[in-house]
């Protein structure tokens, strides 16, 4: 028998517009109709979910997250993997890309194995889509809040054996400019893996070597990515620059209202606009917990940090060291400080996001033959249904 669902009365994020009354109907796990209007009845045999003219909108994509709910995608088990994503799942991402920090081999090993353990055991949770390796190859100069004891050049042997190893990753953040990372990128792009400068002190015409290398996003935009400075009185631009000015590069942008200002987001969407940018989450394990603040311990740095104004910071302060957001926080961020219209910043969430990691086809917008995975949420952006496949996994009155 197949499992058929209608869900009415909603208002639908579309890619370039919001329809004011609609329906979206599911079978068997995927979309089948995007209805306008209210004249479409439901059939004998549909479940129906009345969105209650809230917004029926796709699910979110989180590619950049290392942790969530008081768990981490690094030194944890199994069942805390799947933990970490359901915690996320509560607001709204259907879809989500563990992320990996610089970690000895022998730990970024253990968590790649657990984390294709979970995604073979998760239910009624978000898709696992691979694993995003956000170093250890980087600048110890834009280390921010990775480990700076396992901050280093790339090692052949080391990532050669970890490509061999495991058949999950599907992106990897490292620095360009560092000796051996171009022979590096050559062995990711054999493989499909997706390439991300990330963590780096490169110069713009190092990053526009690595974009045709075959580096297409940059890792959280404004945060340890190098931009103008001067070299012997003159001055040089960075990976900033770079990324404005490559038309077809993507960024990532950590959109929690703390890492980058409002003059920032406006700017970067003025420049590269919805097409091109990734919101991010980047949380760590306090994301999504309640009422958390003073020293706790990161499984990201592998050192105590500080939450406070709502975000995570060096014991020093001098720098965030990730952030405690969800992706609901991400979209209203972009809609209450950049006055980026809801239907974009949900694009920014869903669709960009989706093909940037080459997963369009199936995820990312609410098309005929795609994915069943959609939310619901309020005029707030707080998440009251989630589906993930055609299947309701989270409701809230």
């Amino acid at each position: 028998m197949m499992d058929k669902k209608l869900i009415t009365n909603g208002k639908i994020i579309a890619l370039e517009r919001i329809i004011p009354v609609g329906s979206v109907s599911v079978c068997d796990g995927v979309i089948t109709g995007v209805h306008e209007g209210i004249g479409r009845l439901p059939e004998p045999d549909e479940t129906v979910i009345d969105a209650g003219g809230k917004y029926i909108s796709p699910g979110f994509l989180d590619i950049h997250v290392h942790g969530g709910g008081g768990y981490g995608f690094l030194r944890s088990s199994v069942d805390d993997v799947i933990s970490c994503c359901k915690a996320h799942m509560n607001h709204g991402t259907t879809s989500i890309v563990p992320t990996i920090s610089s970690a000895s081999n022998e730990l970024m090993r253990e968590s790649l194995e657990n984390i294709k353990e979970a995604t073979s055991k998760m239910t009624k949770g978000p898709e696992i889509l691979g694993v995003h390796l956000e170093g250890p190859y980087f600048a110890m100069s834009q280390r921010g809040g990775q480990a700076a004891e396992h901050v280093r050049n790339p090692i052949k042997e080391e990532y050669m054996n970890i490509l061999e190893s495991f058949d999950n990753i599907l992106r990897w953040s490292l620095a360009p400019e560092l000796p051996g990372a171009h022979e590096m990128a050559s062995e990711l792009i054999k493989r499909e893996i997706l390439l991300s400068i990330g963590h780096s002190d490169a110069l713009f015409d190092e990053t526009i070597k690595a974009y045709e290398c075959g580096f297409t996003t940059v890792a959280h935009l404004y945060s340890c990515t190098s931009t103008v400075r001067r070299i012997n009185a003159y001055r040089f631009a960075g990976i900033i620059e770079a990324a404005f000015l490559i038309d077809d590069m993507m960024v990532e942008i950590i959109a929690d209202g703390k890492h980058l200002p409002a003059s920032l987001l406006k700017l970067i969407y003025k420049i590269k606009g919805p097409d091109r940018i990734c919101l991010v989450t980047d949380a760590i394990d306090a994301a999504g917990l309640k009422d958390i603040k003073g020293e706790i311990y990161s499984q990201t740095s592998g050192s105590n940090i500080i939450i406070e104004d709502d975000v995570a910071k060096l014991p020093d302060r001098l720098a965030f060291a990730g952030s405690v957001a969800t992706t609901d926080r991400l979209v209203k961020t972009m809609i209450k400080l950049a006055d980026v219209p809801l239907y974009q910043a949900v694009k920014m969430m869903s669709a960009t996001p989706a093909k940037n990691i080459g997963m369009f086809s199936t995820k990312g917008s609410l098309s005929i033959e795609k994915d069943g995975d959609i939310i619901i949420f309020d005029d707030d952006i707080n998440v009251s249904t989630v589906m993930v496949g055609g299947e309701v996994i989270f409701e809230k009155n």
